[in-house]
């Protein structure tokens, strides 16, 4: 357990679970009373969260916050907390991800974190990441899920995504995981904001081979990067640099099938991994 940052400063994990047992405590409640009034979630998970083990989910933070009438205090806590979960590389072009306008990206080898279902990001970073307890990896596959809230907004941003072949190809998880992927970015593909392409493996090399990059547009036409290979990364900012980033992006879905050709590619897989799932 990570009680302090680098800094020596308490992280916002601990810091939410501090405040929630002085709640507590004033109110004069054992961690069983607590479960009982906030719909019945386990002595033993508010106590992790209480020593910071665990962050709580949206839902009990909500219910938390409107048992102690704090006005969201611990809400803010838990956003602080995941954007620690964050790299520290992308958590300025992520916080303008929610405000964008323009959505473009391309993924070598595996699906977009942004059309991930949940299973699929599980079971990638299960294997991305060996050391991290069940947790640990749910509170980062929260986070991701949380991201994809932008496509929920009443004026949901144009997304452009381009899809690796290698990505539907190759399985992360087991095949009833993948069936349920390619089905969610078929079922994506439909949204009349997005639009879909994959590179097929016909083409060869492209160029965002062995990583991944990401365009955020906001509303005065503005654009930021998001570069990532091998778990590190970078936001670019520069225009210069911005453009020569798109115009890869562009030379990318050149190559890329048509919206048509896409959407059959990936119904043929679908229909590998249903069949694969049956034997």
């Amino acid at each position: 357990m990570e009680l302090n940052s680098e800094d020596g400063k308490l992280t916002p994990r601990v810091r939410l679970g501090r405040r929630l047992r002085r709640l507590r405590e004033r109110r004069g409640l054992s961690l069983r009373q607590l479960s009982d009034r906030v719909g019945g979630y386990s002595h033993s998970y508010l106590g992790r969260v209480e020593l910071g083990e665990q962050l709580p989910s949206e839902a009990l933070v909500e219910a938390l916050d409107a048992f102690f009438d704090t006005d969201g205090v611990l809400a803010d806590l838990l956003e602080l907390a995941h954007d620690t979960l964050i790299p520290d590389y992308s958590r300025k072009a992520i916080s303008k991800e929610q405000e964008a306008q323009r959505v473009q990206g391309i993924a070598s080898s595996i699906v977009p974190g942004l059309l991930q279902t949940q299973d699929y990001a599980q079971a990638l970073l299960r294997r991305s990441l060996p050391n991290e307890t069940d947790e640990q990896l749910s509170e980062r596959v929260a986070v991701r899920m949380k991201r994809q809230r932008i496509f929920d907004r009443e004026q949901p941003p144009f997304y452009w995504a381009i899809l690796d072949e290698a990505a539907l190809k190759r399985p992360i998880g087991s095949m009833s995981c993948m069936a349920g992927q390619m089905k969610h970015l078929l079922r994506f593909a439909n949204r009349s904001h997005v639009t879909m392409q994959v590179l097929p493996f016909d083409k060869g090399a492209h160029p965002i081979l062995g990583g991944s990059l990401n365009l955020h547009t906001s509303t005065d036409g503005g654009t930021i990067a998001v570069i990532e290979s091998f778990g590190s990364g970078e936001t670019v900012e520069s225009p210069m640099r911005v453009m020569e980033l798109t115009q890869r992006l562009d030379m990318a879905r050149s190559l890329a099938l048509t919206d048509d050709e896409s959407l059959d590619l990936i119904r043929q897989y679908l229909g590998e991994y249903e069949v694969d799932d049956d034997c």
